[in-house]
């Protein structure tokens, strides 16, 4: 099993200190918890992309190239890249400079996104969104597979035998599809034999399950074989500790503060305690051993290879967060990496075979 550690960038005051970083402050903070994250030995580092209130992840290949000049191992991931907003070509610009500088590193999870206030500042409509998601990622995926485009294009300008430059490191780089609970999302991952990447964060697992059952359903109906699929799941939620008492006792004020600010803002509350949310969410909060057992819980239902956790700390203290991955990573993490496999296709860059010479040939 893989690991990568993910931010939304969420700007808004600590949950439990009522304090707020500056804007500079906060990505600081993001760089700091990717160098940590390949420290402790994480296998990825994602950065959401989010075009309104309280996130300021509106540039994610700004945020992962400064990342890549940090870091030397550690794979970079967009979660997700809100395609149905933004110009395919562009977009395939951005991230082909990317890929180069990161030394091949970058995987993309795609999504539609979600949100009314980013949907009116890109003029996209919630009966357009869908196809615009889907005509995007065709277009992208096109661009970085061939040297000259042809595209007859609803939502932006045609391409006849367009060339877009730089020309990628990585042919072709890999793309998951996220989803939340969308089946159109789903589809498109299985007709293209794409990885599937879950949100597995707001409900319980049985939404997420049926999801994923759609999807192997799909990825059969499209002719791939079920050898081939790979999953990845997220999670509502970190924190281990010693014993779960430390763990619930840790976490309790982060849980209650958040429940405060959903009933506040007249957001849907799911979990009405920590006791329900540690119980029925997909958050890893407990001993070593408690949430080993939880991953094997959501790994029996999902079949996921690759697991998402929070980058951030989300309300707990910097010491008290860190002092959790770093748990996770010596108790936790080998535990899993024995006992669950890893995807099905190597985890480095994707790149072309080198060109046949004739000495080569000869031999």
């Amino acid at each position: 099993m893989k690991f990568i550690a993910i931010t939304l960038i969420v700007h808004r005051p600590d949950p439990v200190t009522g304090v707020q970083k500056s804007t500079h402050e906060r990505f600081r903070e993001v760089l700091d918890n990717a160098v940590l994250a390949e420290e402790l030995g994480f296998d990825g580092f994602g950065v959401g992309e989010r075009h309104e209130r309280p996130f300021i992840s509106s540039s994610p290949t700004v945020v992962l190239s400064h990342v890549a000049a940090l870091t030397k191992r550690i794979r970079l991931f967009t979660a997700v890249t809100t395609l149905s907003l933004l110009d395919p070509v562009r977009a395939y610009e951005d991230y082909a400079t990317l890929d180069h500088l990161s030394e091949g590193r970058l995987d993309l999870i795609i999504g539609k996104g979600n949100g009314a206030a980013q949907r009116e500042l890109f003029h996209v409509t919630p009966e357009d969104q869908w196809d615009r998601n889907a005509e995007s990622y065709e277009v992208f995926r096109q661009i970085w597979r061939q040297d000259k485009v042809t595209a007859q294009t609803r939502f932006r300008p045609p391409l006849t035998d367009a060339e877009v430059w730089p020309r990628p490191l990585q042919r072709p780089i890999r793309v998951w599809h996220g989803s939340a609970t969308s089946k159109e999302s789903v589809d498109l991952a299985a007709r293209y034999g794409d990885p599937l990447f879950s949100a597995n964060v707001t409900h319980p697992m049985e939404p997420y399950a049926e999801l994923i059952g759609h999807y192997r359903e799909r990825w059969e109906h499209y002719g791939h074989d079920l050898a081939d699929i790979a999953i990845g799941a997220g999670t509502a939620g970190i924190c281990v500790a010693r014993t779960s008492q430390e763990a619930l006792a840790t976490y309790r004020p982060v849980f209650e503060a958040n429940l405060a600010f959903y009933k506040q803002a007249g957001l849907p509350v799911v979990f009405e305690d920590l006791e329900d949310f540690v119980e029925r969410s997909s958050a890893l909060i407990g001993s070593p051993q408690q949430v080993i057992d939880k991953v094997h819980r959501y790994r029996e239902q999902f079949g996921h290879t690759v697991l998402h956790l929070h980058a951030d700390a989300g309300g707990l203290t910097g010491s008290r967060h860190r002092a959790s991955l770093e748990l996770f990573q010596s108790q936790v993490a080998p535990v899993l990496r024995r006992e669950i496999p890893d995807p099905p296709f190597a985890w480095g860059p994707v790149l072309p075979a080198p060109p046949l010479t004739q000495e080569s040939a000869r031999v």
